[in-house]
């Protein structure tokens, strides 16, 4: 294939991921991964090498607009991050030594978890009327964020049970290379009862970190190419940027129908492909 063909349809995929990224919390790796390898035919682990430097772009395209609005609780996102470095850097050694077939088998399986996850029920409230964890105000973590109807309070349960789910998220994203945005999301939003676009938000903050941890292994064992990072970095950006934009200002069901119809796609895709080993 021709360069520059390339570089455009590799720009082209990082805006969508940027995008995805930006409006669900999954990170961008979601759309990269199977666009390299489904689509364009590259190794599993440069794929997800390549999809790390994504979620890294992703994360902080979009955090720095949210940190802004103030609906990112950067507190949570710093103590959770403890959980998620160490199971990402982890998960990194590990996949350096699994079958590339088997990684993808895993990743689609994750893939179908996270549709389920766009499309679920979401605690848009938090639990206002919840009793005060004593950890949760020992470490300072219940907060607020603006609304249409004003300034909305939360407060936070269950710290150590998000805390435990952090650390399984860091485990994934080091061998997928997709930021675990979903199981971070989930912890956030089901087990710590935190409201849906703080959990989001949060989770965009935290995909970032979590990325880099990995991104050092990969880097380190010769996996992250920068021939394919150069053009998904501004893309990844630009789809952020506009994801960010959309979030705070549109209501976003029907994307978000949308995208997990999308990524069941290709979840079949790739557990097809893992099983039958033509990754």
């Amino acid at each position: 294939m021709d360069i520059q063909l390339l570089t455009l349809i590799l720009f082209a995929g990082a805006v969508c991921a940027g995008l995805l990224g930006a409006l669900t919390g999954l990170g961008g790796g979601v759309i990269v991964i199977p666009l390299l390898t489904l689509g364009l035919g590259f190794d599993m682990r440069y794929a997800v090498g390549t999809a790390l430097i994504t979620s890294i772009a992703t994360s902080s395209g979009a955090a720095t607009a949210y940190i802004r609005e103030g609906i990112t609780n950067i507190r949570i996102g710093m103590f959770l991050e403890i959980a998620t470095t160490l199971g990402a850097v982890c998960g990194a050694m590990v996949a350096i030594y699994l079958p590339t077939g088997f990684i993808a088998v895993i990743y689609g399986v994750v893939l179908v978890f996270s549709a389920a996850m766009i499309v679920r029920k979401k605690n848009a409230d938090g639990n206002v009327a919840a009793p005060d964890s004593p950890l949760a105000k020992r470490l300072k973590l219940n907060g607020t964020y603006p609304t249409a109807n004003g300034t909305v309070s939360y407060k936070v349960r269950k710290v150590m049970g998000g805390f435990s789910m952090m650390g399984l998220a860091g485990i994934l994203s080091g061998i997928l290379g997709i930021g675990s945005g979903a199981l971070k999301v989930l912890a956030m939003d089901t087990v710590m009862k935190i409201p849906f676009k703080v959990s989001t938000t949060t989770s965009n903050f935290m995909v970032g970190v979590t990325a880099a941890a990995s991104a050092v292994i990969y880097l380190q064992r010769g996996y992250i190419d920068p021939g394919l990072a150069l053009p998904v970095i501004p893309g990844v950006l630009t789809g952020a940027f506009f994801g960010s934009k959309i979030l705070m200002k549109a209501n976003v069901k029907i994307l978000r129908i949308i995208f997990a119809i999308l990524i069941c796609f290709l979840s079949i895709q790739m557990i097809y492909n893992g099983i039958t080993g033509r990754i």
